[in-house]
């Protein structure tokens, strides 16, 4: 285990990048596959960024020994796993228990950004009469935002039809259901609500206590703003001094404080991490203010799209190096690794090797292709 430096007498240890990076690994299963169930994983990672639907299934085959698409899929056709707007207003995949206990928890993030961008518009509205509209209408049925929008606008006219949507969603919890999210399948999201598709309700008294230990078991050691950063909440310094007691501090080497939990695992600097895999929206990339552990800064332009995609990326020795891509047409696909500088013979053969692994798990019916490109 890491032996972190203190910067001076009575001072926090320090941890430098490399390792809050073996920390970070160790804790999203990088390091060595896992064997936890499908269901364990994403409740010890509070959940997987879905804003499309095959990247969940990527970031668990990264992740978890012997990993197939059917599991996932048929959590969801049961029920136990659902797609919901939770952390930074934004889709993950979740069991169902997160679904009913995050989600309340998380209701100042979404009304935050219904704030934002539509403020304006629904002056005047009462937003209770449109939120029970539309809990009336997902639960009839699951809709689309399209046509959700369209059937309240007849009542609404002088809203837009995204701004109708939008407040179902800000106060309504809606899940995506099937077969949305399905491995191979495809079409627009429908959704109803979570208390409708689950058959019992959101969280009355939600523990934000836990939310912020659990985000330290599967992220930290990490500092007040990079949570905040990951969930999207204001204003948790209080919640963390109140929890100081129960938790260990560092510093990283700015000065920034750094909470953790007693005993949770601070790798070896030097213990070797394999080349992995990581898919679009990998949350290891969101959920800090500071990315340095994870990514050098001079390559997030690369990564981060002026169009909000945040494309799958490779690790070597822990941090991203580079993008990939796999593009299929029929009966070939061909997987593109992008380096952002030349990377050794030995680190091209780990890639070349976990890249056949990867290709056989995206489209094992394919002939493959895999190629290097430089980024330019």
């Amino acid at each position: 285990m890491h032996t972190p430096q203190r910067a001076g007498k009575g001072s926090a240890p320090v941890l430098g990048p490399k390792a809050l990076n073996r920390a970070l690994l160790e804790r999203q299963m990088l390091l060595r596959r896992s064997n936890a169930s499908v269901t364990d994983a994403i409740q010890h990672l509070i959940g997987i960024q879905a804003q499309a639907p095959n990247p969940p299934y990527f970031a668990l085959w990264t992740r978890l020994e012997n990993f197939q698409q059917e599991q996932l899929s048929q959590l969801i056709k049961n029920r136990e796993i659902v797609r919901i707007a939770l952390m930074r207003s934004t889709i993950h995949m979740v069991s169902a228990r997160d679904c009913l206990t995050l989600r309340p928890l998380l209701q100042s993030v979404l009304e935050r950004g219904l704030q934002s961008a539509y403020a304006k518009e629904l002056i005047g509205h009462d937003l209770k009469e449109i939120t029970a509209a539309g809990r009336v209408l997902v639960e009839e049925q699951p809709r689309t935002f399209d046509e959700l929008g369209k059937l309240l606008s007849e009542r609404w006219p002088d809203c837009t039809k995204k701004a109708l949507g939008n407040v179902v969603r800000t106060f309504v919890p809606l899940v995506q259901v099937p077969p949305r999210g399905i491995w191979g399948s495809s079409g627009q999201a429908a959704h109803t609500s979570a208390e409708a598709w689950l058959g019992q309700p959101s969280a009355s008294s939600p523990a934000l206590d836990e939310l912020l230990m659990r985000y330290l078991a599967a992220f930290g050691p990490a500092t007040i703003k990079d949570i905040q950063v990951w969930s999207g909440l204001n204003k948790l310094r209080e919640t963390v001094e109140r929890l100081r007691p129960h938790l260990r501090t560092f510093a990283d080497e700015q000065g920034n404080e750094l909470f953790d939990l007693p005993g949770a695992p601070l790798p070896d600097t030097d213990t070797t991490a394999p080349a992995r895999f990581l898919s679009e929206f990998d949350n290891m990339l969101l959920s800090y203010a500071d990315r340095s552990r994870i990514i050098d800064e001079k390559y997030k332009p690369l990564v981060f799209t002026i169009n909000g995609i945040i494309r799958s990326t490779f690790l070597i020795d822990g941090f991203v190096r580079g993008t990939w891509k796999i593009e299929q047409t029929r009966g070939a696909a061909a997987l593109s690794i992008h380096p952002f500088e030349p990377l050794s013979q030995a680190d091209q053969s780990s890639l070349a090797e976990e890249g056949s692994r990867l290709l056989n798990f995206a489209a094992a019916a394919c002939t493959h292709d895999l190629r290097f490109t430089i980024e330019g």
